[in-house]
């Protein structure tokens, strides 16, 4: 599922229906390859679905900020088109395939965002609510991660996962840009074989001012419940005593920073070596990307972060709610299948049913949704969607 941007279309007065002359262009049918219209007869398939007009009327979503109803007539006059509500998807309008959004004000003010109406709806379906501890196993390129983190704002966590780190940093640079950062971790790693649990503040050791304690005063309740220490004590624990900021001997998670020290860039060099000396290698130690403040891991050391939890442990803290959004094969999604009007037609076959293909997808699918359910807490929600398979 992806996220839909805005790829651009002539400023114009305000419409919503395409011209008859664009309509009956769209109109023809796609040269679909005889392999594919046999898969599609067996599986029961009206081929007719797959045609240009059907491709060209498929409209595209958009999420609205909450708090930003009052200006839908606003944003309507910039972008040039109607934004039709979804009317089974709260805050979801569709808007057709030609409006830009990428360049209006709106967009870039983090008031509205593309966002798969598919998607959203499996976000729904999670029915998070504020305080849970949220696992996206499967988070790029981000706008499902960011409709939850909406949804928790400060309370609770996110922990965002995904095997390809330029895609979960985009994820990062969306939470940023909307300002939902605070309560997210990212995590570069394997979701068939992640195996971190979420971290889980102490109650009623934060008070009021939780989101305005710096790291030294975080650690310091971490201090005092690991050793047992009382907690009337918990503001006598200094940062100093446990190393300067700049003591880089001390594995301790400060506030966030896009600027790396020397030993993770030294680790980061390292990684890289190791990646390239053996590419095979898989189920390695999950690479954190980012943390917000409100993230429970700001002064934590590293050996708490990365502990490793499953079975029994993780049925008492594990996570509250599960996502698991896997790939899929493609073949059931009619934009994606339009693509090879593009690509070549002749390399559908190749690209979506080959046999090997279809079945690795599948177990990646299986293992996901395995692992999905060994991080699930006792009584937690787990919600798996795909396109197909």
């Amino acid at each position: 599922m992806e996220i839909m941007g805005g790829d651009g279309s002539e400023d114009s007065p305000l419409h919503s229906e395409e011209t008859d002359e664009q309509a009956e262009s769209a109109n023809t049918e796609l040269p679909l390859p005889a392999a594919f219209l046999d898969f599609l007869k067996t599986n029961g398939i009206d081929p007719s679905i797959y045609s240009a007009a059907t491709a060209k009327n498929i409209p595209r979503y958009v999420r609205l900020k909450p708090g930003a109803e009052s200006e839908i007539c606003e944003i309507e006059n910039e972008i040039g088109f109607k934004l039709k509500p979804v009317p089974w998807l709260s805050g979801f309008f569709s808007i057709p395939q030609q409006a830009k959004i990428a360049s209006s004000e709106a967009y870039r003010e983090g008031k509205i965002y593309g966002m798969d109406a598919a998607s959203g709806a499996a976000v729904l379906a999670l029915d998070v609510s504020p305080g849970e501890h949220v696992l996206d196993l499967c988070a790029a390129p981000g706008a499902k991660l960011c409709m939850l983190a909406e949804i928790l704002r400060r309370s609770g966590t996110l922990a965002g996962i995904d095997i390809s780190k330029h895609r979960l940093a985009a994820c990062r640079t969306m939470l940023q840009k909307y300002g939902l950062e605070d309560c997210c971790r990212l995590f570069v790693a394997d979701g068939t074989s992640f195996c971190l649990l979420p971290q889980r503040k102490p109650v009623g050791l934060l008070g009021s001012n939780e989101q305005d304690i710096t790291g030294k005063y975080l650690y310091s309740i971490q201090a005092t419940v690991i050793n047992g220490s009382n907690p009337a004590n918990i503001q006598a624990i200094s940062c100093g005593e446990f190393g300067s900021p700049q003591d880089e001997s001390i594995d301790i998670y400060r506030e966030w920073t896009s600027k790396r020290t020397w030993r993770e860039r030294r680790d980061s060099r390292k990684g890289k070596s190791l990646n390239n000396s053996n590419k095979s290698l898989e189920h390695k130690e999950p690479e954190l990307i980012f943390y917000g403040k409100c993230s429970g891991i700001v002064g934590l050391g590293r050996s708490v972060v990365f502990q490793t939890g499953d079975g029994i442990k993780a049925l008492k803290k594990g996570y509250d709610k599960v996502l698991v959004d896997a790939e899929c094969t493609h073949d059931g999604s009619i934009k994606h299948v339009c693509k090879f009007e593009q690509w070549g037609w002749d390399t559908l076959e190749r690209r979506l049913l080959d046999a090997e293909r279809i079945t690795s997808i599948t177990c990646l699918q299986l293992q996901l949704l395995n692992n999905g359910f060994r991080l699930l807490k006792t009584g937690g929600t787990l919600v798996y969607s795909t396109c197909r398979q």
